[in-house]
C-alpha cells in the first residue's frame, strides 16, 4: 500500500469478527428504537398526560460507573410520558396519573420508609432516622435513587398544575416547620392545673410521656412521694422561693412538669411587678401579652430589681504617698465600697464606706435607722431596664450623738443605672450611666466623674424578704 493511501479498510477486507460485531450493534440499536417508540405511543388510561420512568437493570460493573438520569420527552404538542434511566439501578417502571405515582409494591413500601427516615432526620431524631434508613435499604438497595426521582416528579407536577380557586395543601419548607416548632406553646390542662411554656422548653416537654411518676433510685423499693396527690405537692411548691422550686424541678421529669404550673409563677409575678417596679399606668396584663401568658418566662426575662439582698460595688483608686527617701515612691491602693439596698415602697439606701468597714459588718447594719457618714436615703423607680435613683440626701447623726446642730443639706444626689442579668433571670448587675450632684436652691445638676466607679453586683441576704 502506498504512502498516500487511506488506512480505512474496504468492507470486503474487514475481519469477520468486526463485521459480526457491527451487525449485532445495529440490531440492538433498532430494538431499542422500536421499544422506545412503543412505550411513547402506548396510551395511559384515565389521564391526558402520563409519565413513565424506567430504571434498567444494573450490570456487573455498574458500581464503578456514575449514575446518570436521562429524560426523554415526546416531541408531540401534548407532553408525553417521560423516561428516566438511572444507570446502576434495577428496572422499575412508574406511572404518574392524576398526581398519583404507581411503583411496584416492594419499592413503594421502601420509598415510604425512606421518606419517614428523611422526616426524622430533618427533625434531629437521628436514632429513629438511622433505623428507618437501614430498613429501607434492606427492602431495596436503590431506594434512595427511586426516592429522588419520585420527589422530582412530584415537584414537576406541582409546578405544572394550573392555579385553582380551591385551597390546595402547600409544601412547607423545613425551616418554616422549625420556626413553627420553636414558637409552639404547650398547654396541658387538668382539673385545676394549667401549664404554659414556649420555645425550647416546649419542645422538651413534647417528648415527655403522658403519665409521669417519680422514679425511685432502687426499683425494688417504693417511693412515698408518689402517694401524695399532685394538688398537695403544688400547694407545697407555692410557699417556696423560686430558687428552691427550680432545684426541685431538676430532680426528674415529673418534678419539672409540676414546677411549671402557672399558679406558682403567677404568684411570683403579682408579688414582684408592681410600682415602682413598673410604671403606674402599666398593668401585669400588658406585660403578660409580651410573653404569651407564660408567667415563668415573664418572671425570668422581664427586668426587676431584687429586694432580697444588697448591690455592692468594690472600687479602687491609687494615691501617692510621702517618703523620706527621695529615691523611693510610695503608692497606696485605696479600696472603698458602695452599697445599694432597695425596698418595695420605693425607698433606697446608699452607703459609701471605706475599707475599714467590711461587707460582713456593714450589711447587718444597712437599715433606714442607720446614721453614719456617707449614708444616704432616696427614692428609686424602674423604667424598662433603667434604674433612676433621686433625692439621695445624707442622714446626719441624731441629736443624742451629734456634737453640733445638724446643718440643712444644700445638695442632693441622683444616679442613673442600667439593670442587667448575668446569667439570664438573675438581674444581679447595675452599671453606672450617670451620677449627678443637684443644687437644692436652683436645681442645677453637675455630673460627677465616674473614673473610679465600678459596677454593682448583687449579694443575697437570706433573712431579707424579696417582696
Amino acid at each position: 500500500m502506498s504512502t498516500g493511501t487511506s488506512d480505512i479498510l474496504a468492507p470486503e477486507q474487514e475481519p469477520v469478527e468486526l463485521a459480526r460485531f457491527r451487525e449485532q450493534w445495529k440490531a440492538e440499536v433498532r430494538e431499542r428504537q422500536t421499544a422506545t417508540s412503543g412505550v411513547q405511543t402506548q396510551p395511559v388510561p384515565g389521564a391526558s398526560t402520563a409519565a413513565e420512568r424506567i430504571i434498567p437493570a444494573a450490570r456487573s460493573d455498574a458500581s464503578a460507573k456514575t449514575a446518570t438520569i436521562t429524560n426523554t420527552l415526546s416531541a408531540s404538542p401534548s407532553r408525553g410520558p417521560a423516561t428516566h434511566v438511572v444507570a446502576g439501578a434495577p428496572a422499575v417502571t412508574t406511572h404518574a396519573s392524576h398526581g398519583h405515582s404507581h411503583l411496584s409494591p416492594s419499592l413503594a413500601h421502601a420509598v415510604e420508609v425512606y421518606r419517614k427516615a428523611v422526616f426524622h432526620e430533618q427533625h434531629s431524631q437521628l436514632d429513629e432516622a438511622l433505623q428507618l434508613y437501614r430498613q429501607a435499604f434492606r427492602l431495596d438497595a436503590n431506594v434512595d435513587r427511586a426516592y429522588f426521582i419520585e420527589e422530582q416528579r412530584t415537584h414537576e407536577r406541582s409546578a405544572a398544575q394550573p392555579p385553582s380557586h380551591k385551597k390546595a395543601p402547600s409544601t412547607v419548607s423545613v425551616d418554616e416547620v422549625t420556626r413553627d416548632v420553636q414558637k409552639l406553646e404547650v398547654h396541658k390542662d387538668s382539673k385545676d392545673k394549667s401549664i404554659v411554656t414556649s420555645g425550647f422548653l416546649a419542645q422538651v416537654l413534647k417528648n415527655f410521656p403522658e403519665n409521669l411518676v417519680f422514679q425511685p433510685e432502687n426499683e425494688k423499693e417504693g417511693l412515698p412521694i408518689n402517694l401524695i396527690p399532685d394538688e398537695l405537692v403544688l400547694q407545697i411548691l407555692r410557699i417556696l422561693d423560686y430558687t428552691t422550686i427550680e432545684r426541685f424541678a431538676a430532680v426528674s421529669r415529673k418534678a419539672r412538669m409540676l414546677s411549671l404550673d402557672s399558679a406558682i409563677w403567677r404568684d411570683f409575678v403579682h408579688l414582684a411587678y408592681k410600682p415602682p417596679q413598673i410604671a403606674d399606668n402599666e398593668s401585669i396584663t400588658n406585660i403578660m401579652e409580651l410573653y404569651s401568658s407564660d408567667y415563668r418566662k415573664a418572671y425570668i426575662e422581664h427586668p426587676r430589681l431584687r429586694m432580697d439582698g444588697v448591690y455592692i460595688a468594690v472600687c479602687h483608686y491609687m494615691r501617692m504617698g510621702s517618703s523620706e527617701n527621695p529615691w523611693v515612691n510610695v503608692t497606696h491602693l485605696i479600696t472603698y465600697h458602695r452599697y445599694l439596698r432597695f425596698f418595695p415602697n420605693g425607698q433606697v439606701l446608699s452607703l459609701l464606706a471605706n475599707e475599714e468597714w467590711q461587707p460582713q459588718t456593714v450589711i447587718p447594719m444597712l437599715k433606714p435607722s442607720l446614721r453614719m457618714k456617707g449614708f444616704y436615703i432616696g427614692n428609686w423607680s424602674l423604667s424598662g431596664s433603667t434604674v433612676y435613683i433621686t433625692n439621695l440626701v445624707e442622714k446626719h447623726l441624731s441629736q443624742a450623738h451629734a456634737t453640733t446642730e445638724p446643718q440643712r443639706n444644700r445638695y442632693f444626689f441622683q444616679m442613673t443605672l442600667a439593670l442587667r442579668s448575668r446569667p439570664l433571670g438573675r438581674w444581679n448587675k447595675l452599671d453606672f450611666i450617670g451620677y449627678d450632684s443637684v443644687n437644692v436652691e436652683d436645681g442645677e445638676a453637675v455630673p460627677l466623674p465616674l473614673r473610679n466607679e465600678r459596677s454593682f453586683w448583687f449579694s443575697k441576704v437570706k433573712s431579707w424578704p424579696g417582696y
